[in-house]
């Protein structure tokens, strides 16, 4: 008896190590993992969205070029945020982007959970790889119908490296120095929305116009898929929002109501302003409002009560209605307003948010917030107009960035996809 307690006593021993591992480590929170797949498939839906909203708006011979877009930045930005994307967001360091080794290929979170959320690190990764697919997709729309599709994978390819990463590290990452600087961007106002915005605003200035613009009236092939393409983003965007808490909480459901609230408050306004300046509200108008109202709630998500969310959503639905406006008088050609809603309601929100802080949230004085905000949102325009330019004119000149007047005129989808969307002989 007593030689069976002894080998007892000895076997716990021995396994006492793994036991004291065991209990060390982070447990998992199931139901805020549940909630980050939920949300991680929920944002990739956008993506999809994307595609139909901005392949109904375009010429019938340019709808399947225009919805590769967004489906090769799902391929594209994928690999490359596992090959290094995700540790130069993330990784530590407060340098330019982050860095460690050991997150290449993601290798070293095959076994980790985050303490502080007490999920899978893997699942963190793919909810923050989806963001960074959609960006550049996003910046697809102000130069639609007109790029080559082999130029355009490359520069979404050096863009997510060169812009979208570092400015996710910059606000995002631990180490980041507008992370310290306490500016808020709870679910990409700046890091996505500013930064494709501006970024699409360059390359479209940069490109030149489609030919016939704005002389000739383009007009959109299927506003029936476009507004499917609206609904899709309009659901997506909880995951976009809600799950940028990264918990299955109270703060979660504080930023899925600011979502529903800006987005009905931006359609609402939009197609009430449209309704007075023009006379009638157009379908187009609608789904123009819902995402202006969803962009510029963004970076606000976790931080308004729902009236600041509608308030954000209205202001945000007239300031993009004007830019569009603008556009029109100006005469560049921004082919689906990727700037005029993206670009222009990213910026509101991301500056317009401080008013509209619910108290407990307001970490600085109103006009401190508001000075960190601006210089966050003007970084972000400066630093991704700047790259974009030199990564347009280096991509213009080694590989011919801007389609040829025959293939444009022929469209997207024949010239370089050999397929025609609807079957259909003519180019119109």
């Amino acid at each position: 008896m007593k030689r069976r307690a002894i080998v007892l006593v000895a076997g716990l021993v021995s396994l006492s190590p793994g036991l004291a591992w065991a209990a060390e480590a982070p447990e998992v929170d199931s139901g805020a993992t549940a909630w980050m797949l939920t949300s991680t498939a929920l944002v990739l839906l956008m993506i999809p969205g994307l595609a139909m909203f901005y392949g109904g708006l375009v010429r019938s011979k340019n709808v399947l070029g225009t919805m590769m877009h967004s489906f090769a930045a799902m391929g594209v930005i994928s690999v490359l945020w596992v090959v290094c994307g995700y540790m130069m967001g993330f990784g530590k360091g407060a340098g330019w982007c982050g860095w460690d080794p050991g997150l290449l290929f993601l290798k070293s979170i095959d076994d980790k959970i985050m303490e502080q959320y007490r999920v899978p690190e893997y699942v963190f990764a793919m909810f923050q790889g989806k963001f960074a697919i959609i960006t550049p997709a996003l910046i697809a729309g102000a130069f639609a119908e007109r790029v080559r599709f082999r130029t355009y994978c490359v520069f979404i390819a050096v863009w997510g490296l060169l812009v979208y990463n570092p400015l996710c590290h910059w606000v995002w990452g631990a180490d980041g120095f507008l992370y310290k600087m306490q500016a808020i961007d709870f679910a990409g106002g700046t890091v996505v929305h500013i930064s494709s915005g501006i970024s699409g605003l360059v390359a479209a200035l940069c490109l030149g116009a489609r030919r016939g613009y704005p002389q000739n009236a383009f007009h959109p092939n299927n506003l029936v898929m476009t507004l499917m393409g609206a609904g899709l983003l309009w659901v997506g965007w909880f995951g976009f929002n809600a799950g940028s808490a990264v918990s299955s909480s109270l703060a979660t459901a504080q930023a899925l109501t600011a979502t529903q609230t800006a987005a009905a408050a931006g359609a609402l306004t939009w197609i009430i302003v449209e309704g007075l300046h023009q006379g009638k509200a157009t379908a187009l108008g609608f789904a123009s409002g819902i995402l202006a109202g969803l962009v510029a709630v963004t970076p606000a998500a976790g931080v308004v009560q729902p009236s600041g969310a509608m308030a954000l959503g209205a202001i945000a639905a007239c300031v993009c209605y004007c830019a569009i406006l603008a556009k029109n008088r100006l005469g560049y050609d921004d082919s689906l307003d990727a700037f005029g809603i993206h670009g222009v309601g990213g910026f509101t929100g991301a500056v317009m948010l401080t008013f509209f802080i619910r108290e407990g949230s307001q970490v600085r004085p109103m006009l401190s917030q508001l000075g960190v905000q601006s210089l966050a949102a003007g970084i972000a325009v400066a630093y991704a107009a700047v790259l974009t330019l030199i990564i347009v004119i280096v991509l213009e000149k080694v590989l011919g960035f801007r389609a040829d007047s025959d293939k444009e005129m022929a469209g997207l989808d024949h010239a370089f996809h050999g397929e025609r969307g609807y079957g259909m002989l003519t180019a119109s």
